[in-house]
């Protein structure tokens, strides 16, 4: 009987902790850590440019459909509004495996060469899985842990930022070392068999939110786990950029960062074993934890913080109110979000500034190419740009949220200086100094990662939660843009035009079918002096939307949110203490009655 009540025990845990609120946190870490792929392109870039006989213009042409599939997530957001997150998980699962199988099905002669059109599709479904796992998981996770927006955009964020170093060690692992094509594969299966392994957990949590006063504790522990993963990581792209290593160090390698990457499972554990023995306690502990909200957020006025325009927005025409939105804070319409000035701003800003840094992200391959690096150096670039790009993640998510809360520091603020600092990446690729790839990937890397974790942060501060999922993922249409406009109508034409003027210099002309390469510093440096003056334009930019939203951010920008739930938690505690008198009579009654 003790081994069956223990057993019992055991299974009430385990159920508890898989659909505990934190498990849930921690499958979606791990979909994160898988949904990065995109950031692979450097890598297998010049095997589809080699075997397919493209152009520097037609590759970049793929980087673009790449890019545009990555972020243009419109229609993921509109489904995740009227569906569960696993109807959104299970169509980036399908779409996952089918874009990126056909592409190595193309690559590997397996099937007769595609026309481009059909290799952009290809390249586009496949990238586009990205954002159905971001609705899914990302969106998810911001709803279910709303007083925590930084830090949890941050940490999500971040291990998607290292998913190209992780998925890499894995391929390494799996396949050794020279096989680009079984690169593509891998990225073909791994992530949907991730994504549909956690389809269960992934959920919105209808009960009330209460922000624990250490739940930013529970996130630096996560931090410290991802920093360490980072870390490991790091070393082990700088060895193995200098030393061979066999087949079986890969394995090694392999899995020690499948623990790291099973680690968090700890501090899951920790926490839903807390909250557990938390539920036992009855309804004492949860007056105690009204009285810490009551003194946090004080009653009076609460009416009066509450926005009268909503019931007249819903008897209304939501076209009549487009021009009309509410203050900056509250739920926005999607219409009303997508016309206002702060988002126009946000996108244009965005343009140019992840278009930049997206462009030397998707040529870093043929920059090292270009400037005579070795093939293990430019997967060492793509790889240390994947560390950083989870370092720029975490740090502008942690690092906003504490001075936004400590002094007040506007989040546009925060991204108008890291856009600054990625001017300095762009140039150290336009001077191509020896060995000036290595900090420029590192400087690239870092800011773009920073973008994409401020910019959705800033999104959901001011346009509201209500519409995130579908407001999310326009914000990030705007890097495509950018990266049409600056990759493939500027780097790609100006790299083109240089490589057929080395060719004319050589008495030969190309042949229809060849790759068409440069090679010298000269193949890229128009193009990122350009790019570097584009970025300039969008620091600009982004300091105007800091002097509009200055006073916005010196008040407490999670006021309405914390007296919503306060006031919703309040009534579950009192309907609590009613059922928990009603049934202590209930006891004293039957206790009288059989004494007597």
């Amino acid at each position: 009987m003790q081994n069956g009540g223990c057993l019992r025990e055991m299974k009430n845990l385990s159920c508890h902790v898989i659909a505990g609120r934190w498990f849930m946190l921690y499958a979606s870490l791990l979909i994160m850590a898988a949904a990065g792929s995109v950031y692979m392109f450097g890598m297998y870039s010049n095997e589809v440019k080699t075997s397919l006989g493209y152009d520097q213009t037609t590759l970049n042409l793929l980087g673009f459909f790449k890019d545009m599939g990555a972020t243009v997530g419109i229609i993921s957001g509109l489904i995740n509004e009227v569906t569960p997150p696993w109807v959104v998980l299970s169509i980036g699962v399908l779409m996952n495996f089918f874009g990126y199988f056909m592409i190595w099905l193309a690559v590997s002669a397996r099937i007769p060469k595609p026309q481009l059109w059909q290799m952009s599709l290809y390249t586009f479904i496949g990238a586009n899985s990205q954002t159905f796992a971001n609705t899914g998981a990302l969106v998810t996770c911001v709803k279910n842990f709303p007083g925590s927006r930084g830090s949890l955009l941050g940490l999500l964020k971040g291990y998607v930022g290292l998913s190209g170093a992780i998925i890499a060690q894995f391929y390494h692992a799996f396949y050794g070392d020279h096989n680009p094509q079984a690169l593509i594969l891998l990225i073909a299966w791994l992530p949907p068999a991730v994504n549909f392994l956690f389809l269960p957990t992934i959920r919105i949590f209808n009960n009330v939110y209460y922000h624990p006063p250490n739940e930013n504790k529970v996130f630096y522990h996560l931090l410290w786990i991802s920093l360490a993963l980072a870390g490991f990581l790091m070393v082990l792209i700088l060895m193995q950029s200098k030393l061979t290593f066999s087949r079986p160090e890969f394995v090694a390698d392999g899995v020690v960062v499948l623990f790291l990457l099973l680690l968090p499972l700890v501090v899951v554990f920790r926490e839903e074993i807390k909250q557990l023995k938390a539920k036992t306690q009855g309804v004492t502990d949860s007056t105690s934890q009204l009285k810490v909200a009551t003194e946090v957020i004080p009653p009076p006025n609460v009416e009066q913080e509450v926005p009268a325009t909503t019931g007249s927005l819903e008897k209304s025409s939501c076209f009549r109110n487009i021009l009309n939105p509410p203050k900056r804070g509250e739920d926005y319409t999607i219409l009303q979000a997508l016309f206002s000035i702060d988002m126009l701003i946000l996108f244009a800003a965005t343009i140019f500034g992840a278009g930049g840094a997206l462009t030397a992200v998707d040529n870093l391959g043929q920059i090292g190419r270009s400037l005579g690096y070795p093939r293990k150096s430019i997967t060492t670039f793509v790889s240390l740009l994947s560390i950083w790009n989870y370092l720029g993640r975490v740090v502008a998510g942690f690092a906003s949220e504490i001075l936004l809360i400590k002094y007040k520091v506007p989040r546009p603020f925060m991204l108008t200086v890291v856009m600054l600092l990625s001017c300095v990446g762009h140039i150290l690729i336009a001077l191509g100094a020896p060995n000036s790839l290595y900090f420029a990937s590192v400087i690239i890397g870092f800011c773009l990662g920073a973008q994409w974790s401020l910019m959705f942060a800033i999104i959901s501060e001011i346009f509201g939660l209500k519409h995130y999922s579908t407001l999310y993922n326009f914000g990030a249409v705007a890097s495509p843009v950018g990266s049409y406009i600056l990759n493939v109508r500027l780097t790609g034409v100006l790299y083109d035009k240089e490589a057929l003027k080395q060719l004319k210099a050589k008495g030969l002309s190309r042949q229809a079918g060849k790759e068409l390469n440069c090679v010298g510093v000269q193949c890229y440096r128009m193009a990122f002096v350009i790019i570097t003056a584009a970025t300039l334009f969008a620091c600009f930019i982004s300091f105007v939307l800091v002097l509009r939203t200055r006073k916005f951010y010196k008040g407490d920008i999670y006021r309405n949110f914390r007296v919503e739930h306060v006031t919703k938690e309040n009534e579950i505690i009192e309907t609590g203490m009613l059922e928990t008198e009603g049934h202590g009579s209930a006891l004293g009654e039957q206790d009288k009655k059989n004494r007597n």
